[in-house]
């Protein structure tokens, strides 16, 4: 069994992240979104993701991987196609709609 005063110090070890390390994690956060943001004679990825037309499914039930690679995609994700607004994936931001037969 652990003693309570090294219990105590590895709790304070775990919640507490070194000095630098949130200052470090919110320059990378910030530098990676700023990259998007100051050139704009490139595409964001959300605006490029929005050229991709809605991809037709038969029945109501989509399931989306990301990719055709299991590599480079994302968890599966299955998507109810019961409304008319095409759905989203929440991983990649593809969408779909049910092909209707009129």
């Amino acid at each position: 069994m652990m003693a309570p005063a090294t219990i105590s110090n590895l709790a304070r070890t775990l919640s507490k992240p070194p000095t630098g390390f949130r200052r470090g994690l919110n320059t990378l956060v910030s530098s990676h979104t700023a990259k998007w943001m100051q050139d704009t004679s490139k595409k964001s990825p959300m605006e490029l993701i929005n050229e991709v037309p809605p991809i037709k499914v038969e029945g109501r039930i989509a399931a989306c991987e990301g990719d055709s690679n299991p590599a480079l995609g994302h968890p599966i994700e299955f998507i109810c196609l019961d409304l008319k607004d095409p759905a989203v994936c929440k991983y990649c931001g593809l969408r779909y709609v049910q092909n209707h037969h009129h």
